[in-house]
């Protein structure tokens, strides 16, 4: 809180909770080779079949986003000699169609083999301008709240709004549920519960 002498500045925070109806793939595809230049084509290859599946199942391209790629060198037992190298590409999946997750993973694993590995997936839902305004306006009432004990405090009363600074909005996302293996049912169900999409605000008001 900044000084009560004509204005007092306070941060609001706010929440607005949905239901998930998104869930989000974290893959990636892996591959070995004793050199550079194989494990990288082999890696590159495996990753376009994978995403080609995933658009063969529906993903759209706004859908469809590879993350990181890199490569490493695999040492000996003695950890002195590169005995080969090791290539990734990781991607993420948003799927609309709930239902089709343990459709699209077996296509993911038949796609890519062994080199197929799932990090996680998780429940999500797709952040609106009615959800942002909803968690703003909950911060705002949050700030206004908080401003109105202190003005009181103060023997004074708000005045108008001088300045608003608002926060990046966060999203409290379910912890991810990890998959074992590329051997998925044919549909398999997530569980994700509620999601707040939260928003953070910084108000200064006069004092009268």
């Amino acid at each position: 809180m900044a000084s009560m002498t004509d204005h007092v500045e306070v941060t609001g925070t706010g929440a607005h909770h949905v239901v998930p109806d998104l869930v989000i793939v974290r893959a990636r595809v892996q591959c070995e080779a004793r050199d550079v230049a194989t494990a990288l084509a082999e890696s590159s290859s495996r990753t376009e079949a994978a995403l080609q599946a995933a658009a063969d199942h529906g993903i759209e391209p706004r859908d469809r986003r590879t993350d990181d790629v890199g490569i490493h060198p695999r040492h000996d037992q003695n950890g002195r000699k590169v005995i080969g190298y090791t290539a990734y590409q990781a991607f993420r999946l948003t799927v609309r169609e709930t239902g089709r997750v343990g459709d699209l993973l077996k296509a993911l694993a038949g796609a890519a083999g062994d080199a197929l590995g799932v990090d996680g997936i998780e429940m999500s839902a797709e952040h609106t301008l009615a959800h942002l305004g909803a968690a703003r306006e909950a911060a705002f009432a949050d700030a206004r709240a908080r401003a109105e004990q202190y003005a009181a405090l103060a023997g004074a009363q708000l005045g108008p709004v001088i300045h608003i600074r608002e926060g990046v909005p966060e999203t409290g996302a379910p912890r991810p549920m990890m998959a074992r293996s590329a051997d998925f049912a044919g549909s398999m169900p997530v569980e994700g519960g509620t999601q707040a999409i939260t928003a953070t605000v910084a108000v200064r008001w006069a004092l009268a």
